[in-house]
């Protein structure tokens, strides 16, 4: 792969030393973009799952009208928008907040839904002096990277996944929800579970992912809790090992988008005494296959 890839005169991308994960120049996301740079910028983030663009200042409505070239808007469950914005929810820390991090553990957006949304967008709007970065892991890489046994047993599994653990009233309560600034509204339906492919082929690229995370995947299904427990224990070990993640360092009016198909990521603290403020939409997918 080259260092860089050239698609019209100025947009270029700069991939990260590994292909996962690039930053995206030459482009202003705030102007009405043709549908041949959004053809081209869907073409990388197929490519590299992550894109970054710095310096991008966006004002609700350009951040709505950016995010709504990538496909309809998915529903945002158990957290208040922003007033006004039903698209866009606020991820805020506060400098005296005692919990972790709004996203502190590995998870893919909206797991479990029927049908999770395809992309997040996340804009940066307030960014700390140190820590808040963002860590991914790359679905691909971990899929492929597996033993080949163990491969080729998940290949045929399904798991359960439920957004009990963050979301139910129990869930809400042990992790400090009531203490955190965002607005977040647990609800019985967080018990509610899903069934999901464990290694998940992607619509567009054809692609085969490990799509497993430590938040909203249960249970593996047909499988007694001491079985699926050290399975999945055994895959998110291997999908979280250092080779397979970008860590990602934030900066003002930053926009980052990421493909929740073949993606986990997670929110990195350590910058307590600091307010972090990020803006986010995500959109509409389809159903796991």
């Amino acid at each position: 792969m080259s260092a860089t890839t050239e698609l019209q005169t100025a947009l270029t991308a700069y991939p990260e030393p590994n292909g996962f994960g690039a930053r995206v120049v030459g482009v202003n996301l705030s102007e009405t973009l043709s549908a041949d740079v959004v053809a081209s910028l869907r073409a990388l983030w197929l490519e590299h799952q992550v894109l970054y663009f710095p310096d991008q200042p966006m004002t609700h409505d350009g951040l709505v009208q950016f995010a709504g070239r990538f496909g309809p808007f998915g529903d945002d469950p158990f957290v208040e928008p922003v007033d006004g914005q039903p698209h866009i929810l606020e991820v805020r820390r506060e400098p005296d907040e005692a919990v972790s991090p709004f996203g502190a553990s590995w998870h893919s957006d909206w797991s479990f839904q029927d049908t999770p949304p395809s992309a997040t967008v996340l804009h940066a709007k307030i960014v700390p002096p140190v820590g808040g970065e963002t860590l991914f892991a790359d679905g691909y890489r971990a899929f492929e990277t597996l033993d080949p046994a163990l491969k080729n047993d998940v290949v045929h599994m399904r798991a359960l996944h439920s957004a009990r653990r963050p979301y139910s009233h129990e869930g809400y309560a042990r992790s400090g929800g009531n203490l955190r600034s965002m607005n977040i509204v647990p609800a019985d339906n967080a018990w509610t579970t899903r069934s999901h492919p464990i290694v998940r082929k992607h619509p567009e690229t054809g692609r085969q992912a490990l799509w497993i995370n430590p938040v909203y995947t249960i249970a593996i299904e047909n499988m007694s809790h001491t079985e699926s427990e050290a399975i999945l224990k055994r895959l998110i070990d291997h999908a979280l090992q250092p080779q397979h993640i970008y860590t990602h360092k934030w900066s003002a009016d930053m926009l980052t988008m990421w493909d929740n198909r073949c993606v986990q990521h997670c929110a990195r603290g350590g910058y307590d005494g600091h307010r972090r403020v990020m803006h986010r939409c995500i959109i509409a997918g389809d159903v796991p296959v």
